[in-house]
């Protein structure tokens, strides 16, 4: 059984960069706890989106938040539930801070009331912020699922690995060096109304059922995409939405780029229809994108079908 500082350490990750995901793992160990003991209703608040926040989607915001100052380890930090970002301040030499973290604290979290699981995720860049950089940029990424079982996947840009939280809260090495394949039976539909104005996803979304494709869909980017990664093929899809969501609803700086760093670690693609999703500039922290993600093959079958 290999532990994550372990192999972390193993892996000659830098020092800092090693703590920083520790202290990550630390903030979940948190989260997985309030879930499970918590007041699973509405925080009486939006946010700037303008939807309601759960009460633990605030309680998760603060728990990263606070962990990751408390770090010392961090330039900035910013939220995907508020506008803007958090400069950290502290006095040297204790404050060593070199990296920025963006991180969506609870994405699925309207799930949350019917028991499915939800995620965080993470994006670390080396620096004091975010625009004008690309998912390129990104020094790691990684997600944490609270379900059955709190799990946490990252990647360095050396493969990714999946630990599980354990009963004396460690969390030990349970898949080392996750692939996908090229092509899949998995599909992951979002935003299905779009097939009402999109002629080539309706014709898409047909093909993945009659050619018998399973359907796996839960609503919530993370456990979605947990499911392609662990099983080792698939194909998530959220397409824009004329005139709501012209540029597609999720986030490319919170959701999109730190899955597509693990998706094309693990041998896949990542798609806004028109180029691979990390080779976006991002000029606005809030700024939104289509995505086709996962098994190589499917990924282009979508995007020639929506072009």
């Amino acid at each position: 059984m290999q532990l994550l500082d372990t192999h972390l350490y193993e892996a000659n990750i830098p020092h800092d960069l090693r703590h920083l995901i520790m202290y990550i793992a630390r903030a979940a160990k948190y989260i997985n706890y309030a879930i499970r003991t918590g007041d699973l209703g509405q925080a009486g608040s939006m946010n700037l989106f303008g939807e309601d926040q759960a009460a633990l989607d605030v309680l998760a915001d603060q728990i990263i938040e606070n962990t990751l100052i408390d770090s010392h380890l961090v330039k900035a930090v910013m939220s995907e539930e508020k506008r803007e970002m958090v400069m950290c301040k502290c006095a040297e030499p204790k404050c060593t801070g070199k990296y920025a973290v963006a991180y969506d604290p609870l994405d699925g979290s309207s799930l949350i009331d019917v028991n499915m699981a939800v995620g965080s995720v993470f994006s670390i860049y080396e620096g004091g912020g975010f625009v004008k950089k690309t998912g390129r940029d990104q020094v790691a990424a990684l997600y944490t699922v609270y379900g059955p079982r709190t799990t946490l996947v990252y990647s360095v840009g050396k493969g990714v690995h999946e630990f599980t939280l354990n009963d004396v809260g460690e969390y030990s090495l349970t898949k080392k060096d996750i692939k996908l394949a090229e092509e899949s039976k998995y599909f992951a539909p979002g935003n299905l109304r779009a097939t009402e104005q999109n002629e080539g996803y309706k014709k898409l979304v047909e093909s993945w059922m009659s050619d018998q494709y399973t359907l796996r869909y839960s609503g919530g980017m993370t456990p979605d995409l947990n499911h392609m990664l662990i099983k080792g093929n698939g194909i998530f899809t959220y397409p824009p939405l004329m005139p709501k969501y012209p540029n597609g609803k999720l986030r490319l700086l919170f959701e999109c780029n730190p899955f597509s760093y693990l998706i094309e670690q693990a041998g896949g693609a990542a798609s806004n229809g028109e180029k691979d999703v990390m080779d976006v500039e991002i000029t606005d922290v809030h700024q939104t994108t289509p995505i086709y993600i996962g098994s190589k093959k499917e990924v282009k079958k979508a995007v020639d079908a929506l072009k």
